[in-house]
């Protein structure tokens, strides 16, 4: 609500174009890093368990699953330690016990390098990780277990090993030859790495090898057999993109229609996308976005530990650590400028294999992580967690966060696995499936100043009211006529520690960091207070 007219740029607007698939406002997803999570028992060296592989391409340097992460700029990119897919369906256990619906798996096409957003080709599975059978494996019981898999796909360039990018150079005034961006006869690379030649999608036979007809690269890995049920696409800001020229629209269009034919619309598709991204979330293409701008860098300047700086991509990001009134209103107006569906369809995330660690960005303080989840799992959006964020790995930055899984430390006393923490992201899990206003409820903010947080979701069959702190504060006081039901502004009883209700006003407050949510049927006659339907903190 505005006391004054305001441009159409951040009003109401409506959406008119086909939905979402309804499964994937419920959905919580769960990133996966192939090289880091697991392996399986078939590529374990004999009488040596977590050695080096010794199977590997010529390229790789081996590690022990044990080893720390190299983070030389040269060794990194080529040091491997052998995940594979059937490695992550042995550990499929892991993911139903904590509750996750999506299964996102960066990239597993052939590469030379561990992260493989250089694909030499996009016909195959990498056969490091197992190859189109493991894929298909992994799939078939992912379904079986009631999980999606979500793919990784680069649209906006291929690596420099590429089938497509060996043709152009052979033959530049070939058709591959223009199926990538050259200026002044200079290939063009992403950010200026030459393993990362930029595709050009002003080529119709580019764009159709990608996006028309069953045999497509889009369409030919989704749908039941396929290996995906999804999409994510890497560097979706840039594609399409470089100086004049703008098809990036065009490309969201194809790729969104081409994931509807080989999914019957079940499929989602969702776009990285690092900054402001208002122009290319209209509803027609991307279904949303990785919501780093709106989600991710906010709650990084609420939480992060005084002095740190989170990193991006390698760089340091100056953020400066701000109270909840300014997270609020960056939340509130980033969220002002797509259509809400295009929201609440984004991954939020506070992290991922890019950036720093959440345990590293709050200064290796627990609780701290505690607050980052409720935040992540109570507001609007597709949660995402980066695997290990659960157990507390730690990490100053993308490439030093992704370390293998510490499967062998589970039970033990050395501290890589925080049960308490897998414990506390289980339940917060648990609580947003079973709670329609938290996976489904619009977003009213009722405080944000300083320490605290205090927002509503509603929904039409339900309410939840959620308060957020970071550190002890005060007594909070909102006036009680501001929650639905008739009768909320009367007199009630106390409820529970943090919460007062009485005198027609809330007084919330709080020992320490920490999240707390009460829920109650929106169709309820008066807000009756009940103990909280989940706290964890102070």
């Amino acid at each position: 609500m505005h006391p004054r007219d305001v441009p159409d740029t951040s009003d109401f607007r409506i959406t008119t174009h086909p939905a979402p698939p309804e499964w994937a406002q419920r959905a919580v997803v769960y990133q996966i890093f192939p090289d880091r999570f697991a392996r399986d028992a078939g590529v374990e060296p004999d009488g040596d368990p977590g050695g080096p592989r010794t199977d590997l391409p010529d390229w790789a340097v081996p590690a022990r699953w044990e080893d720390p992460v190299s983070l030389e700029r040269a060794a990194n990119p080529v040091q491997v330690f052998g995940g594979t897919l059937d490695g992550v369906r042995e550990r499929l256990d892991h993911l139903v016990d904590l509750g996750v619906d999506v299964v996102y798996l960066t990239p597993v096409f052939p590469a030379r390098s561990n992260h493989r957003y250089d694909a030499s080709t996009f016909e195959a599975v990498d056969p490091v990780l197992g190859g189109d059978a493991a894929l298909l494996r992994l799939q078939e019981e992912a379904h079986e277990r009631g999980l999606r898999v979500m793919g990784d796909i680069t649209t906006n360039h291929t690596g420099d090993a590429h089938e497509w990018y060996a043709a152009a150079r052979q033959d530049p005034d070939g058709e591959q030859g223009g199926w990538y961006v050259r200026d002044d006869e200079r290939w063009v690379t992403w950010l200026g790495v030459a393993s990362l030649p930029k595709l050009d999608h002003s080529a119709d036979g580019l764009r159709a090898r990608l996006t028309e007809g069953p045999g497509s690269v889009i369409e030919r890995w989704l749908g039941e057999g396929g290996g995906f049920d999804s999409w994510r696409v890497d560097v979706a800001n840039m594609t399409g993109r470089y100086k004049g020229v703008d098809l990036t629209h065009e490309v969201a269009r194809e790729t969104r229609a081409a994931v509807d034919r080989a999914t019957g619309g079940q499929g989602l598709l969702v776009a990285e996308h690092t900054h402001d991204h208002s122009r290319d979330v209209d509803g027609d293409g991307w279904h949303g976005v990785m919501n780093y701008s709106g989600f991710t860098r906010p709650v990084w300047t609420w939480l992060r530990a005084p002095g740190f700086a989170p990193k991006f991509l390698g760089s340091p990001l100056p953020v400066p650590r701000l109270g909840a009134d300014l997270v609020a209103e960056t939340m509130r107006e980033f969220s002002s400028l797509v259509p809400w569906r295009s929201w609440s369809h984004s991954m939020t995330l506070v992290g991922s294999h890019d950036t720093t660690r959440v345990r590293t960005l709050v200064g290796d303080d627990v609780e701290q992580v505690k607050v980052a989840a409720g935040l992540l799992l109570t507001m609007p959006g597709i949660p995402m967690i980066t695997y290990g964020d659960e157990i507390g790995i730690p990490g100053d930055f993308g490439e030093d966060g992704r370390r293998p899984m510490p499967w062998e430390s589970r039970g033990t006393a050395d501290g890589r696995w925080d049960e308490e923490l897998v414990e506390h992201y289980r339940a917060l899990v648990a609580l947003r499936h079973d709670c329609p206003a938290l996976w489904g409820g619009g977003m009213r903010w009722l405080y944000a100043e300083g320490e605290a947080m205090v927002y509503l979701r509603e929904h039409p069959e339900q309410t939840a009211l959620v308060h957020v702190a970071r550190a002890a504060h005060d007594p909070v006081t909102i006036d009680a006529a501001q929650l639905p039901g008739a009768g909320v502004a009367e007199h009630r009883a106390g409820v529970a520690e943090g919460l007062e209700h009485g005198e027609g006003s809330l007084r919330f407050s709080a020992a320490g960091p920490g999240v707390s949510v009460w829920t109650w049927p929106t169709d309820a006659p008066a807000w009756e207070p009940v103990p909280e339907t989940y706290r964890g903190g102070w």
